[in-house]
């Protein structure tokens, strides 16, 4: 198999090459270099005069001979110039490193193909490090379309530089005689009209026309979201055909006492709707694993109580998990104000939590005497144990591994029914590739009474404006966050902005509390300056991204994010969620200076104009990619396409999932003679020690 095949042994490649390709672009195998696709390609059809050289060329090939070689300065200053002319004209060549190798391997009055950036220095164009062949290779080199492959600087070093990772791609090709297993079966490949596996590979590398590369690159990326689609569509299959669930056939006393006494106020066709769906699913006898997607404020916590009210209903406890203390304290407040004084034993279990206190909580948490359990990552201890655990809410999940969410099921003798909350609105095709394998709901309106978060982009050097507007807010009773980025490469250089920012702020507001929090700080001290905040006694807080998920404080009316370019576009979203939690209306400002890219126009263009978290995550996607996006990292298995795009592929990603689950529908266990390969193939793509996928 190619997997098993190690390129060390590989013509041009060697022990050192191999430890450089391993660490530098995780190539090992034969397979995982033929899967090292170009990113680009460059058109080597033509042949270019010096007469015709100007700097809107990005690369040019040009025809001709070195005249002569001249080495050039002194020390790590030192060059060599090969000058080289055809009958139009004369350019220099220049290389700063391997100057030995190239008067070696060169020959002065030979003719060259000569290919790569012209750039002008001192009125004169000249080319550093161009590809050079003899003129004989012409037909391999200049008759088409020439790849272009990622190099970081240390590949460079060792000379595997983009044309050499050709070369050896050339050399693996004719080894293994240009044929490829054929990853698909006939009867998905007829079904296609797509070409083999081996033709595309070829063409991928080596494309013989336009035509074809588009061929070759629509075949592969069929193929790779075809088994990322599979490979969760099986794993949903198996878990709802083996892994059991509690049947909640009750809606009982709690849930109506509940929603015809204490429902804060009318849910809305949103809520209803996954209300309906997560009773539905508890209903089936078979384990519910639902993802729960709402922009902040949509309302998700009451739809998490009322599924946990079902669990009580039906004679099982429920718990509610969070990434951090302060929301957890946030989770178990707003519970406990929603359920008033109904007969239903809520308990909070975090770090902070007493050694006497725990010592009560326990034990009546394995009797049953508890009802809902919310905590952070103390509720996976093994001292935890419950009676019987039936429902699990899951918030913020990307910051829980699924090793460490698994902990929960293995206290129980079956699992428990599992909702998972996101705040993060994640794309269509986004969650197709990362949740695949969970039953989607979203909450896509806002309770009554809610306003529209204002957002208004503002310079750096109208700050006066912008305080003067604060002072008119705060002077009504309201209350401001300000956040200043972090970013760990300028670590120093931010806590001095943010401090800076700190004391601005005390300057020019010295009548008001102002306090400040960031992530440096002890988790106590936090907790006591983010209090001062939520109570009310202080009216502006000064804070780092910590805030981003978090408290709720209905009061906060303005959310003011300095160096708001430094931000991505999700979390200047998620930011604003923090505010817009009451009745009264809500406001972002963005801060920036006056230098910004157009990426960066384009994102506060989006932020003023909408609210809508979806739209805001789909521009997010086609901005800045999958692969960069926060949260898109799931259970430790990153999102790393070789080939496809989710902002650009989505039709071919819908396309390969339909295909995908016609087929388990037929053959769940991909068993009969003409799904074998699929499951073979299966098995070489997502070799696992355990199957985490089937826990949730």
């Amino acid at each position: 198999m190619l997997s098993d095949r190690s390129i060390m042994y590989l013509h041009g490649v060697g022990p050192k090459r191999a430890e450089i390709l391993r660490n530098e672009a995780n190539i090992v195998s034969y397979e995982d270099l033929l899967y090292y696709f170009p990113y680009k390609y460059v058109d080597r059809s033509r042949f270019y005069t010096i007469n015709e050289i100007n700097d809107q060329m990005p690369y040019i090939q040009l025809k001709g001979k070195i005249v002569w070689f001249d080495m050039v300065g002194e020390g790590r200053k030192k060059r060599l110039i090969g000058k080289f002319a055809d009958e139009t004209g004369r350019i220099d060549l220049v290389w700063f490193k391997g100057l030995k190798f190239i008067t070696e391997k060169y020959r002065v009055g030979q003719e060259y193909i000569i290919f790569g950036k012209p750039t002008l220095f001192a009125g004169e164009y000249n080319i550093a490090h161009p590809d050079i062949d003899p003129i004989e290779n012409a037909p391999q080199v200049a008759n088409g379309l020439v790849p272009f492959y990622n190099t970081t600087e240390k590949m460079k070093h060792y000379f595997l530089h983009s044309r050499a990772i050709q070369n050896i791609q050339y050399t693996l090709l004719t080894n293994i005689g240009w044929h490829i297993e054929e990853t698909l079966p006939p009867h998905i490949l007829s079904r296609l009209k797509m070409m083999p596996v081996s033709e595309a590979m070829k063409n991928i590398h080596f494309p013989e026309s336009l035509e074809k590369l588009h061929q070759a690159q629509l075949r592969l990326k069929f193929d790779e979201l075809f088994y990322i689609q599979l490979n969760l569509l099986r794993t949903a299959t198996l878990r709802r055909n083996k892994l059991k669930g509690f049947i909640f056939s009750t809606v009982g006393e709690a849930f109506h006492t509940f929603f015809n006494k204490y429902l804060p106020f009318e849910l809305t066709n949103a809520q209803k709707r996954v209300v309906r769906e997560i009773r539905s699913d508890m209903r089936k006898g078979r384990q519910m694993n639902r993802l729960l997607q709402g922009d902040v404020g949509s309302g998700k916590t009451l739809v998490a109580l009322m599924s946990m009210l079902l669990a009580i209903d039906n004679g099982h406890q429920a718990c509610m998990m969070a990434p951090t203390e302060i929301l957890a304290n946030q989770h178990y407040a707003t519970l406990k104000e929603f359920l008033q004084d109904m007969d239903i034993r809520v308990e909070l279990l975090t770090g902070s939590v007493t050694k006497k206190r725990r010592e009560k909580i326990l034990p009546d948490l394995a009797s049953g005497k508890i009802d809902i359990l919310v905590g952070t990552h103390a509720l996976i201890e093994n001292t935890v144990v419950f009676y019987s655990l039936g429902m699990a809410v899951i918030d913020e999940q990307h910051r829980f591994g699924v090793e460490q969410r698994s902990k929960l099921w293995v206290k129980n003798k079956m699992l428990p029914h599992v909702l998972i909350m996101t705040a993060t609105p994640i794309p269509r095709t986004l969650a197709m590739t990362l949740y695949g394998d969970l039953d989607v709901s979203v909450i896509d309106e806002l309770p009554p009474g809610r306003k529209p978060i204002k957002t208004v982009h503002r310079y750096d050097a109208k700050k006066k404006e912008v305080f003067d507007f604060l002072r008119s807010e705060i002077r009504k009773g309201r209350q401001v966050y300000v956040v200043y980025p972090l970013i760990e490469e300028n670590e120093k250089l931010d806590y001095k902005n943010l401090e800076e920012g700190f004391s601005t702020f005390k300057e020019v507001f010295p009548e008001y509390e102002v306090c400040m929090v960031h992530g440096k700080m002890k988790s106590k001290e936090k907790e006591a300056h983010m209090q001062r905040f939520v109570s009310g006694e202080a009216q502006i807080l000064v804070a780092t991204t910590v805030i981003e998920v978090g408290v709720n404080v209905p009061n906060a009316s303005v959310m003011v994010i300095e160096s708001a370019e430094r931000f991505g576009l999700s979390q200047l979203h998620q930011l604003r969620g923090r505010v817009g939690r009451g009745a009264e209306q809500s406001y972002c400002i963005l801060i920036s200076s006056y230098k910004l890219s157009n990426e960066t126009q384009k994102r506060f263009e989006v932020m003023v104009r909408s609210n809508d978290g979806f739209e805001i995550a789909e521009v997010d996607l086609q901005l800045r990619g999958a692969g960069d996006l926060e949260g898109t990292q799931q259970s430790g298995d990153g999102l790393y396409l070789k080939i496809a795009n989710i902002a650009s592929d989505g039709q071919i990603l819908q396309h390969a999932r339909n295909i995908a689950q016609e087929i388990l529908d037929d053959d769940p266990g991909l068993e009969t003679p003409e799904n074998i390969l699929l499951e073979t193939r299966l098995s070489t793509l997502f070799r696992r020690k355990i199957n985490w996928g089937l826990i949730s």
